[in-house]
């Protein structure tokens, strides 16, 4: 090694020691390290010279549950059979428990051979909680806050036929905004699946016809003030997404409604097919969205025109978007209204 090298390899370490929650080490060897950052102690409760001695002491601050997945990770890494982070519950000596997320990189001399290996630690014990909150809270909406909206909806039907004209104006009112606490709990549990998810969206050919027909179908009914038109035909053709496809539609024509101003909203949707991807317009007649919101309309949490919307449904139809690895943007329609389109890769 060079004394240029050596000093470069010096640095490295230096910036390393000086990471919080990050510990990085090398090995030439099974248990042989060659260095283990400051950071290491952190995230394990161990000091490193310990380590170093006794690897032992690693794999035994594995939790219980956890030691046998992660050492077949640790092994396959080792061979070179796997090339992948994994997480896994680290058990200081004082007995707190923290989320670890490791990935090895193999480093390879001129032969091929395995020369020596790196190891990332970073310390995820903060973000598996925020995780896991997150299931709580989406299981207590899903399960809890749905089953008891059912109940009400349920009641609310039976009153129909015992109130007069003037009543049932305002039952179907009180009828709608159950259906809309609904329709919410399904946005919040599309978001956790989506957002919390660590996994890389593993996108398949899904049928456009099928997901923006059925989606259509069920907007139908649940706005039937509104006027839903299809302009030509949807195109028989496979898009790359996954099984939230039909997600971005209803959230979309959700939105077309919601936020019109017209006694008689009006929905159109279009598609244009072309060699690699496929755009999709869904179109409305409402009031539009002035050029200096429309860039803001995806972020989390944002809602105009005090509609009901959260605005969580526009910023989960960005994220699915983006991951399928096409774009959505908004255009004015004419002479009133927005269109939003949406491009989607066609599958290969």
């Amino acid at each position: 090694m060079t004394r240029g090298s050596l000093g470069n390899r010096r640095d490295f370490r230096a910036l390393f020691d000086q990471l919080d929650g990050v510990a990085l080490w090398t090995a030439t060897g099974p248990g042989e390290f060659d260095y283990i950052s400051a950071g290491f102690e952190d995230i394990w409760g161990i000091p490193p010279e310990d380590v170093k001695d006794d690897i032992s002491l690693l794999i035994d601050s594995i939790h219980p549950e956890d030691r046998d997945r992660v050492r077949a990770n640790i092994e396959a890494s080792a061979q070179g059979a796997r090339d992948e982070a994994y997480e896994g519950r680290v058990v200081q000596p004082d007995g707190s428990v923290r989320w670890v997320l490791t990935r090895q990189v193999m480093l390879r001399d001129d032969d091929g051979e395995i020369a020596e290996v790196v190891g990332i630690c970073t310390d995820i014990t903060e973000q598996q909680g925020r995780e896991q909150e997150l299931e709580l809270l989406n299981r207590i909406v899903r399960h809890d806050i749905r089953n008891d909206m059912a109940v009400v909806l349920g009641w609310m039907e039976l009153l129909e036929d015992h109130v007069d004209d003037e009543g049932k104006e305002y039952l179907q009112k009180i009828l709608a905004s159950g259906e809309h606490v609904v329709e919410l709990t399904e946005i919040a549990h599309d978001y956790v699946e989506t957002v919390v998810s660590n996994e890389e969206v593993a996108v398949e050919p899904i049928s456009l016809r099928s997901a923006l027909t059925t989606e259509l179908s069920l907007r139908e009914e649940s706005f039937p003030q509104a006027e839903f038109v299809v302009d030509g035909s949807i195109p028989d053709v496979a898009v790359a997404a996954d099984g939230m496809l039909n997600s971005v539609f209803r959230n979309l024509l959700n939105n077309a409604v919601q936020h019109n101003d017209k006694d008689t909203p009006v929905v159109e949707v279009s598609c244009e097919p072309r060699d690699d991807d496929v755009d999709v317009r869904i179109a409305d007649n409402g009031p539009g969205i002035s050029d200096d919101k429309k860039e803001f309309v995806f972020g989390k949490g944002e809602r105009g025109l005090g509609s009901p919307g959260t605005g969580i449904g526009l910023y989960l139809v960005q994220t699915l978007v983006t991951q399928y690895g096409g774009e959505i943007r908004i255009e004015d329609n004419e002479p009133t209204g927005t269109v939003f389109v949406v491009e989607l890769p066609r599958a290969e």
